[in-house]
């Protein structure tokens, strides 16, 4: 769509008389009613005698507006139109529409031209009318299609022409036979005499045969007539198994509602297993990272007390210079058991002085950890005995 299309559009709507003032703005949005109504108009201007329904309420009625139209103006102007472009309604219909419009207006261009200065009533009551003709086309066409047939026809009769006219020759020549042609002629006149008298015997069984169908006729009536009582009869009267059908349909109804409670129960209670499935799951997944930590911090300070004692011992060994060997062992051995001792009462944090048999500490000793945890963590308790 170009403001040059809609110009020119306009312009030309307005000199071939269009009663209703188009606007450039009209388009910038989708308005099938004033395209409804400009491709009627044109139509009625190209051929008043054309008969398109003018209802474009429903959707099937604008598609079959739209494709009369097309029809039309493909049939009798040769003018190809987009119909999804027409039925859009917006600029790209007045593309379309100046296909129409155009024509309209180079030919009141040419009459104007060739005749004296037009005004505007003229323009007004300008009619292009071909529907005169369109009649004389088709007997033309019709003519031309059976001329070509019968000449075809001709042409193969010309050609046996040939041996027509020895048997033309012979049957001329050939002398005629009374008896002969008399008994064709007898022979002929039975066979008219029969075909007669066939006729009035059929006519003469018409009125018979029209008793026999009103017999039949009236016969079918009654019987109609008979069969509707009945069928009357049948749906008055209730059927004995009705009640207990009723009562079926009540009890199934029941046992409907019941049985969707429990489902709904039972549904509700899998999901309810579901749920606790996965949360036990997440427990247990809680308290293995819990005991993996544990074990981690566990083994770390362990590392961190063997170290600290190993560093005690090099601590006594430079004071203690003169004592005795036997001495030196028996203050070095307890170390190592005096830091699992630490560990296994779960206070690495304080330093132990003292001998395996009994020492004493910085601070009161804390509860050893339960068994179960320390072979959870592949700890195995230490008792007091060497």
């Amino acid at each position: 769509m170009s403001f040059r299309d809609l110009r020119n559009f306009t312009e030309m709507m307005r000199a071939l008389g269009y009663p209703r003032h188009i606007s450039m703005e009209n388009f910038r949005t989708p308005n099938f009613g004033l395209v409804s109504e400009v491709l009627l108009w044109l139509v009625k201007r190209y051929e008043p005698q054309t008969d398109i329904p003018p209802d474009v309420d429903t959707e099937q009625d604008r598609v079959f507006f739209i494709k009369a139209i097309a029809q039309f103006m493909a049939t009798k102007a040769h003018i190809k139109l987009n119909t999804k472009k027409l039925y859009q309604a917006d600029g790209y219909a007045v593309k379309e529409l100046l296909k129409i419009t155009s024509v309209l207006y180079n030919a009141m261009k040419t009459k104007g031209m060739e005749g004296s200065e037009i005004v505007e009533e003229d323009v007004n009551k300008f009619k292009f009318d071909l529907g005169s003709k369109i009649a004389d086309l088709k007997a033309a066409r019709q003519l031309a299609s059976e001329i070509t047939s019968k000449g075809a026809s001709l042409y193969d009769l010309l050609g046996m022409e040939v041996e027509l006219r020895e048997m033309r020759t012979e049957a001329i020549a050939r002398p005629l036979e009374i008896n002969e042609t008399e008994k064709v002629m007898r022979i002929a006149i039975k066979e008219i005499l029969t075909q007669v008298q066939k006729t009035k015997d059929l006519l003469n069984n018409v009125a018979s045969d029209e008793a026999n169908l009103e017999a039949k006729i009236e016969k079918r009536k009654l019987e109609l007539e008979r069969n509707r009582k009945r069928l009357e009869t049948l749906q008055s009267v209730r059927p004995c198994f009705m009640d207990e059908y009723e009562k079926t349909e009540e009890e199934l109804q029941k046992q409907y509602d019941i049985y969707l409670e429990k489902f709904q129960n039972l549904t509700y209670l899998e999901q309810q297993l579901e749920e606790h499935h996965r949360m036990e799951q997440e427990r247990f997944e809680e308290a293995k990272n819990t005991l993996c930590l544990i074990q981690n911090k566990l083994k770390e300070e362990e590392k961190r007390l063997l170290k600290s004692g190993s560093n005690d011992d090099s601590d006594v060994d430079i004071q203690e210079d003169d004592e005795s060997d036997s001495e030196l062992e028996e203050r070095r051995l307890p170390k190592p058991r005096t830091a699992m001792e630490v560990l296994m009462q779960g206070r690495p944090g304080k330093r132990i002085v003292g001998t395996m048999q009994g020492g004493d500490s910085d601070d009161n000793v804390s509860p050893p950890l339960p068994s179960a945890v320390l072979c959870a963590l592949g700890l195995a308790p230490i008792d007091g005995s060497g």
